[in-house]
């Protein structure tokens, strides 16, 4: 399937696209899903009762170890030709404001940058007592502390029941309100807050794109549905952009 000439278009005359990608943009490049990774040791284990600021409290040294094992599982993974397209979008648009539901930081990797971590970041941080933040993981020590306050450090992702941060909501919204075409990338449409991220943009009149193996609750109000892999529509996309610029 091609891409059609109306989202390349859109994409062309457009002075901000916001894109937003969820798990997969990554699944190409091995990353296993939240559920994904209860297997192996893991297995028996209740998503509820490892990924919650009441699991923490109640065994935090648990909650490490499996947070660790993902970390190493993440590391392992490298960009797949969708996170380079991304990060090539950005030479061919005024204006791109990617937001990711991934914790992966593959888009970083890719060569993205300011990119909105709407769930936070595997690889980084907080402190659970005063919510410090640190940019990257610096002890390798069981029950990690934070160098700040001397408080409990835990993964720097949202766990259940937690807001998004306001940085990152505030981001997005404005992103929303005022881009022109929104990208919707692997995501499954399912997740509140972000789900509600393209509603808010095609109320404002832009065009809505959307890339996914699977139809999602997205797909009916889409202007272009593009149903496939990330990692093969969107080098593509961009490859249809280029022929347009010539």
């Amino acid at each position: 399937m091609g891409i059609p000439a109306g989202a390349i278009e859109a994409l062309r005359d457009a002075r901000h696209v916001l894109v937003l990608t969820g798990s997969g943009a990554s699944a190409e490049s091995g990353v296993p899903t939240f559920r994904e990774a209860q297997t192996g040791l893991w297995e028996n284990f209740n998503p509820m009762e490892l990924a919650t600021p009441d699991a923490f409290l109640r065994d935090p040294a648990l909650v490490w170890r499996w947070y660790r094992w993902r970390r190493e599982l993440v590391a392992r993974a490298e960009p797949n030709p969708g996170h380079y397209a991304l990060a090539g979008l950005v030479d061919r648009i005024p204006q791109l404001t990617l937001i990711t539901q991934n914790v992966d930081g593959l888009h970083q990797r890719a060569g993205s940058h300011d990119v909105v971590e709407f769930h936070g970041s595997l690889f980084a941080d907080r402190c659970f007592d005063n919510d410090c933040h640190l940019d990257a993981h610096t002890s390798d020590d069981e029950l990690p502390r934070c160098p700040q306050c001397g408080g409990l450090l835990r993964p720097g992702v949202v766990w259940f029941g937690e807001p998004i941060p306001p940085a990152a909501l505030d981001a997005a919204d404005a992103a929303s309100r005022d881009c022109d075409v929104f990208l919707s990338v692997g995501t499954s449409s399912l997740v509140w807050p972000a789900a509600g991220l393209a509603e808010i943009a095609a109320g404002r009149g832009a065009t809505v794109i959307e890339i996914n193996i699977d139809a999602t609750p997205l797909s009916g109000s889409s202007h272009f549905v593009l149903q496939g892999k990330a990692g093969e529509l969107l080098p593509e996309l961009l490859d249809c952009l280029d022929v347009e610029e010539h």
